[in-house]
């Protein structure tokens, strides 16, 4: 049985210019000062850039980081991937750009001692965001509330933290479901968030959100309008799919 405490998933697509700020080298850093065991595992999503080899010669020296290298899949797999192959009790999925720095996890690891599953952060204000992201994310978060029932503030925030039960309660159906919707070119699967919380609150997982540091850091890869159109059509299938019950091999069964 494993002994790590945390695992930390970073998903890279293209991520040459992540890179070669240091956010691998912040997160070495951070983690070398903790005094609880960890594993870093870095999921390239079939980079058409350099990523996959400039992770490898950064990481090269670094214990407990390793390098998954996969085809192309879009974020959604690429997270899927990599937590399933977590063996900390707690893993925890952040994007490259450290746009909510790991830092943050010292804020979610009491919620775990106190019996949450699930612990996913909150940004508030978005300081720095361009005011028409800010609106479509009020906007899409109308939409989620309406539609789907999700009581949660932020369900897109790239920074949520799962113990090993609710990994494998849900991950293997979500990757089942996320397979059939391979991405091509550089996207977000802005749904793949709002349907792993569906799916958790569909099992009675205990879900908290905790306000979370976080930094606008513009990127090619979010396209907000775009995003936001494609995950409202994944809220209107996964509302349809429950109602034709889709979701009803979904029982308590699976958390045994």
């Amino acid at each position: 049985m494993s002994n790590t405490k945390l695992s930390v998933v970073i998903p890279a697509y293209n991520e040459e210019k992540n890179l070669s700020s240091g956010s691998i080298g912040e997160v070495a850093d951070y983690l070398s000062k903790q005094d609880f065991t960890y594993e870093v595992l870095i999921v390239d999503d079939g980079s058409t850039d350099q990523t996959a080899s400039v992770v490898e010669k950064q990481i090269r020296n670094k214990k407990g980081f390793r390098l998954i290298k996969n085809k192309h899949g879009g974020k959604a797999l690429t997270v899927i991937s990599g937590m399933l192959q977590t063996r900390g009790e707690v893993a925890v999925f952040t994007d490259m750009d450290q746009a909510t720095p790991l830092n943050q996890i010292e804020k979610f690891l009491p919620k775990f001692e106190e019996g949450f599953d699930i612990v996913i952060g909150r940004r508030e204000g978005r300081k720095g965001a361009p005011l028409a992201r800010k609106v479509i994310a009020w906007g899409f978060a109308m939409s989620r509330t309406l539609l789907l029932g999700l009581p949660f503030a932020d369900t897109q925030c790239g920074f949520k933290a799962f113990n090993q039960k609710a990994i494998q309660a849900v991950f293997p159906t979500l990757e089942t479901v996320w397979q059939k919707a391979r991405s091509e070119g550089a996207t977000v699967n802005a749904g793949f968030d709002v349907e792993m919380l569906f799916m958790a609150k569909k099992l009675s997982l205990k879900i908290a959100d905790v306000p979370v540091e976080w930094h606008y850091v513009g990127t090619e890869r979010v396209h907000p309008f775009q995003d936001a159109m494609e995950a409202i059509q994944d809220m209107f299938r996964i509302r349809l799919k429950n109602i034709q019950g889709g979701y009803g091999q979904i029982s308590q069964n699976t958390l045994d």
